[in-house]
């Protein structure tokens, strides 16, 4: 494991904790987190997580202002469903990103799992957009693929970042129970008489 590896992690880590804490200076250290991935990832020849970290930059932006925007309950950001439209959308435009950017990487690069990386990058960008506004659902979409990740690092001999990611299984199960919580609470506080 490489220094700025380490580092990498442990700016991750902070940056998903805040982020499941409600916390908007998640988007910030996210910033800076994603910037130590995009050269990591260039190194280790995952080329669509390099690019999805550059894009990673304007949704970390895209997400403070989100997060800027609005009441706030205590200091934190007010967390609500992913509605059915919003999440076939979605879903569809990870599709096509997930076909699209692997048959770029397929038959342009030296990518070393080329239709896998593609179909992550697109669907974390999906989960990234789903936290940016504040939906509940982003949490279960890093689940699965938080976990598919585990095993492309696993695969790829990077097992610092195997576990960093399978820290973040742990951290999203954490975001989707707190993010629900604060849901039911704000649900019971706004029906009280």
């Amino acid at each position: 494991m490489s220094p700025l590896e380490l580092l990498a992690v442990l700016v991750n880590v902070l940056g998903v904790w805040l982020t499941a804490r409600r916390v908007r200076w998640c988007w910030p250290v996210n910033v800076v987190a994603v910037l130590l991935y995009a050269w990591l990832f260039y190194q280790w020849k995952l080329y669509s997580d390099m690019l999805l970290q550059a894009v990673y930059v304007f949704l970390q932006g895209y997400g403070w202002w989100r997060w800027s925007q609005g009441r706030l309950d205590h200091g934190k950001v007010q967390v609500g469903p992913l509605p059915r439209r919003e999440a076939a959308l979605s879903l569809l435009a990870g599709a096509a990103g997930a076909l699209s950017l692997g048959w770029l990487m397929h038959r342009h690069t030296d990518a070393a799992l080329p239709w896998l990386d593609a179909a992550l990058s697109a669907f974390s960008l999906v989960a990234s957009f789903w936290a940016a506004r504040k939906r509940i659902a982003n949490w279960t979409l890093w689940i699965v693929l938080d976990c598919l990740y585990v095993g492309v690092f696993v695969y790829k001999g990077l097992y610092p970042t195997a576990a960093l990611y399978a820290g973040f299984v742990v951290l999203a199960i954490y975001g989707l129970w707190l993010w629900r919580a604060d849901l039911r609470r704000a649900v019971a506080t706004q029906s009280s008489p």
